[in-house]
């Protein structure tokens, strides 16, 4: 019997992965920081959201942000941190590591998911850094990773389609094709229908105020000013919109996507 889509949501607090799981995701990615696109959440964050959802948690191993070609101590870093998800509950991590040249390095990826097991794996979105999709869709599944997220090499998934579908044709079944990046509740549906994805990578982070009354103005902690009196947050309503949005979008029994 096929089912639905299973909709992933990126995370990086408890309060968000609470309002993901009510809203009906089958999974969170967890992560911190993501203003730089995500990097690997503490431990204290890890054991609290694993005590908190029963949804999959998928937690991101980045050691830091920019670029995903990674020194011998980053490499190491990465390493503790896979083995620190693994203690904490997770169920998967999120890992991607690219080579100067801007191909998957196969070795060091192959050897970060041995560690993971029995762990799963997904390649995150450095894919869409590689020079070249089609050969770095080979050499992912070449490391043996599960789950490949990408955009199809563009800024978002609907900039992405025709790219995704191309990738998801050429997977051929070997690792599952996730989709991500700008997808919400107005895209989603024909997204999924053109590319034949059958998971998808969601955000949906809100801007809500913080409850500070005293506000300094003179002072700001980060690089962007004003960001000390602003929270981003994942609702349980932006979650249940987007279920809905692809209700009739169904997974048959031969993996493909159609409309109920």
């Amino acid at each position: 019997m096929g089912g639905g889509i299973l909709v992933e949501v990126c995370v990086d607090s408890v309060a968000s992965a609470i309002a993901a799981e009510r809203g009906g995701a089958g999974r969170v990615e967890l992560c911190n920081n993501l203003l730089e696109g995500g990097v690997t959440p503490s431990a204290g964050l890890i054991e609290l959201v694993r005590a908190r959802v029963k949804v999959g948690l998928q937690v991101m191993i980045r050691p830091r942000g920019g670029d995903f070609f990674y020194t011998a101590e980053e490499f190491e870093i990465m390493r503790r941190d896979i083995a620190t998800a693994k203690d904490l509950g997770a169920d998967g991590v999120v890992l991607g590591i690219l080579d100067a040249a801007g191909n998957v390095n196969v070795e060091r990826t192959r050897e970060l998911v041995e560690l993971a097991r029995p762990l799963h794996v997904t390649f995150h979105r450095a894919f869409d850094m590689a020079v070249d999709l089609l050969r770095a869709l080979e050499d992912v599944c070449g490391s043996g990773a599960d789950r490949l997220l990408t955009s199809g090499g563009e800024q978002s998934a609907w900039q992405g389609v025709e790219s995704i579908a191309r990738v998801v044709k050429e997977a051929r079944g070997r690792i599952v094709i996730m989709a991500g990046s700008g997808i919400n509740e107005k895209n989603a549906a024909s997204i999924v229908e053109q590319t034949g994805v059958t998971e998808i990578h969601v955000g949906l982070g809100s801007i809500l105020e913080s409850p500070m009354i005293y506000r300094n103005p003179r002072v700001s902690m980060g690089a962007i000013a004003g960001r000390e009196y602003q929270r981003v947050q994942v609702r349980e309503e932006d979650v249940l919109k987007l279920r809905r949005a692809i209700a009739r979008v169904q997974v048959a029994d031969d993996g493909k996507t159609r409309l109920r």
